[in-house]
């Protein structure tokens, strides 16, 4: 383990030695140490921080001294830590990168970082939860945040993006609105970080416009398996624009997880809420510093301005998505995150983004919702961090910034001269022209009448819902089911639960009727608004597996626990770990405490976790080796929670020898069937796979071969592991059949 986290720090420092933005903040770094003493902020070194000065003698203490400079400091330092939390997405955790061109988008744009393609631009990402405060879970159902910051060279451009490419409202002016209505009940200031509540889903319903994304939200994509395991979008429409002058195009951005986007399931957020509250920010920083870096496939959607009222539905329009079938992503680039946050505070919580940051070549559209970000996101980061927040090391840009800005409380920069405005005689600071990079504003033609009014397409609201949910395979129509059932049951009001039930007869009568059932409402009959029936792609998260992507499978950063009791065959434990290990797999050893655990020929080996304080929830897939261990795993019923929870839990399981018996006990229900005896028989019964024992497969002397049908134990397992989870489990009703 050590060894592979030094060539993960090699791989670090390698991919940031370039990087001009590690380069720019390298001087406000300070490195701590035994050799470096303590001192005050203004730089005297202190010889005792422990005991405030008084007016003391040995056999009685005094009343304490004002004078006590260092005492007072500490103190005033630690009251005024925190600055305002942001209102929304409080809760986030970020990671430095690069991010890289491997096709020039210069037939639309001339911003040079959407060009350039021999340039490596630096980039800061934050994840986010919505609706939560800093101090809540990381896996409640909730929109997640995907916010990235390119320290470009002709400035910084922010997208400030979700992990769900529509949002709940159309105009900014209802912002106040929703987030009120999603945010703990002002009464009680309950429920914290949870939309199951009366007054957000009595928003749902009298704000029709949120119908498309509230399925988005009740979908598995409210509860990611891993912030590197979800996609990001820039939800709003933007534009791209060439110095030529000639046609404008609309776009929308995409960023594509290259592991596939894979979520939790219900039951393993609520329990990991509680077991893991850090879950996602833990796993994050892990995959990073072990050298598994996460990156992302960069994609446009472009509209030329010539056909943007072609469609049934305006491009303008946040709560809609564009369908790729009529403007199909193009991937142009990839980021990457490979370095890790060296404070939490002055990175990632001081980081501010602003919709309104953008570079030449990229603009704005009209969408409301875009307008009414650009002067939110500025405004916030006052409030937050004062005048002066694009000082501040993470926030500050890689090129030279000069202008006449001048003062303001917490203000670093020291310029220079006599002059501080513009036009001077002496021509100090100039604008720039065009042609020396200036941003250039298109040109853009405005009839109107001046008037609160959205355009005839704003007012269409079911059609995409219903596609969005047409789209869905069966497991995932089943999951939002489920979800809409368990918000609504935490509704004590039944005029709310009784009206959303109306409002899913907009998007699906079956919808509506199986939810009905759940919350107790009356089960409707009809519908007024009849489902067109169509389909889309890129909507369900099956269509972003790897192999849908056309990506090899893969095992890379999954977490992987191992269950071992005195007497485990040492041999089998071996060569699993070290397959799966060398397949990038990140195995942990579950013992039944962290002292060495010995095995049956007599090696010992000193479990990572012992089975109390580690749960099935916190690992993707569980493996038990043969050997006499298991006579006593059987007998102790947190081993056996362990497996039963991994199987509700629809993830893959392996066993082998006497390990296949505990599985047979914790699991043997109708429909399973597993390894007998010692026939060498590989078993695979919905991802559970069994069998005599490891045998000798080629992935112990190379590359494992994930695929589907696999003949040796554990290409078999592994590829069952590459598929995140074993959903015909739960189709097919087992799950419901363990207590978990």
């Amino acid at each position: 383990m050590q060894k592979a986290l030094g060539r993960a720090g090699e791989l670090v420092t390698e991919a940031m030695a370039s990087n001009q933005k590690s380069a720019d903040m390298g001087p406000e770094i300070r490195e701590p140490s035994s050799s470096v003493p303590l001192t005050s902020d203004f730089g005297v070194k202190s010889t005792n921080h422990d005991i405030w000065l008084s007016a003391s003698t040995g056999e009685r203490k005094g009343p304490a001294l004002l004078e006590d400079n260092f005492g007072r400091e500490k103190i005033m330092k630690f009251d005024h830590e925190r600055i305002p939390e942001r209102v929304v997405h409080a809760r986030g955790a970020g990671a430095f990168g690069t991010f890289k061109l491997y096709e020039s988008a210069a037939d639309v744009t001339s911003a040079g970082v959407l060009t350039d393609t021999s340039r490596t631009t630096p980039v800061f990402v934050r994840f986010s939860t919505v609706l939560g405060s800093r101090g809540s879970a990381d896996t409640v159902r909730d929109v997640r945040g995907f916010a990235v910051k390119f320290y470009t060279e002709e400035g910084n451009w922010d997208i400030v993006g979700n992990d769900i490419p529509v949002f709940f409202i159309q105009d900014a002016m209802k912002f106040p609105d929703v987030i009120h209505a999603g945010k703990p009940e002002p009464d009680k200031e309950v429920p914290q970080a949870q939309s199951a509540h009366n007054n957000f889903w009595d928003f749902q319903f009298l704000h029709t416009e949120a119908t498309h994304m509230f399925m988005w939200a009740m979908s598995d994509r409210g509860i990611p398996r891993s912030y590197r395991m979800m996609q990001g979008f820039g939800v709003n429409t933007y534009t791209l624009t060439k110095n030529d002058g000639f046609e404008r195009h609309f776009v929308k951005f995409h960023f594509t997880p290259t592991l596939g986007v894979h979520s939790l399931v219900w039951d393993e957020a609520l329990k990991l809420a509680g077991q893991d509250p850090d879950f996602h920010r833990k796993d994050l920083y892990t995959a990073i510093d072990m050298g598994v870096y996460p990156t992302w496939k960069f994609g446009i959607q472009v509209c030329p301005e010539s056909r943007q009222d072609e469609f049934d539905f305006d491009i303008l329009d946040a709560t809609k998505v564009w369908p790729e079938e009529l403007l199909p992503v193009r991937y142009i680039g990839e980021l990457q995150l490979n370095k890790n946050v060296d404070e939490y505070f002055t990175q990632t919580e001081q980081a501010a983004f602003c919709t309104a940051h953008v570079v030449p070549g990229i603009g704005f559209s009209d969408d409301p919702l875009l307008q009414g970000r650009n002067f939110s996101y500025f405004d916030t980061q006052l409030s937050r961090l004062g005048v002066n927040w694009q000082e501040l090391p993470v926030n500050r840009p890689v090129c030279p910034v000069m202008n006449n800005h001048r003062d303001g409380q917490l203000r670093h920069k020291i310029t220079r001269g006599s002059i501080n405005y513009w036009p001077n005689r002496k021509s100090v600071v100039p604008p720039a022209k065009p042609e020396q990079g200036g941003y250039l504003d298109y040109p853009e033609k405005v009839v109107a009448m001046k008037q609160r009014l959205h355009s005839v397409k704003f007012s269409e609201h079911f059609s995409q819902a219903q596609l969005f949910w047409n789209s869905m395979s069966k497991i995932e129509k089943s999951h939002i089911i489920a979800a809409l059932g368990f918000e609504l049951d935490h509704c004590d009001d039944s005029v709310v639960y009784e009206r959303m039930v109306t409002r899913l007869c907009d998007i699906s009568l079956e919808l509506a009727q199986a939810v009905a059932e759940k919350a107790g409402s009356p089960t409707p009959t009809k519908t007024a608004n009849e489902n067109h029936g169509l389909t889309a792609k890129g909507l369900s998260q099956f269509d972003f597996s790897p192999e849908a992507m056309g990506l090899p499978a893969t095992i890379a950063s999954r977490m992987i626990a191992i269950i071992i009791g005195d007497g485990f065959n040492f041999a089998e434990y071996e060569a699993v770990k070290a397959a799966l290990s060398a397949a990038g797999a990140f195995v942990f050893t579950i013992g039944p405490k962290r002292q060495p655990v010995k095995s049956s020929t007599g090696q010992s080996v000193a479990p990572d976790h012992h089975f109390e304080g580690m749960r099935s929830t916190m690992f993707d897939s569980l493996y038990l080796p043969s050997g006499e261990h298991v006579a006593s795993l059987m007998k102790q019923g947190r081993v056996i929670h362990w497996v039963r929870e991994a199987f509700g839990h629809c993830k893959a399981i392996g066993a082998t020898g006497e390990g296949v018996a505990l599985v047979k006990m914790a699991c043997e229900i109708e429909g399973m069937i597993f390894s007998a005896g010692d026939s060498g028989e590989v078993v695979d019964s919905y991802g559970v796979v069994t069998a005599a024992g490891v045998g000798t497969p080629t992935g112990i002397t190379e590359a494992l071969k994930m695929v589907k049908g696999a003949k040796t134990f554990l290409e078999a397992y592994a590829f069952n592991i590459s598929q995140h989870r074993n959903f015909k489990r739960e189709l097919d009703g087992l799950t419901s059949m363990v207590a978990y």
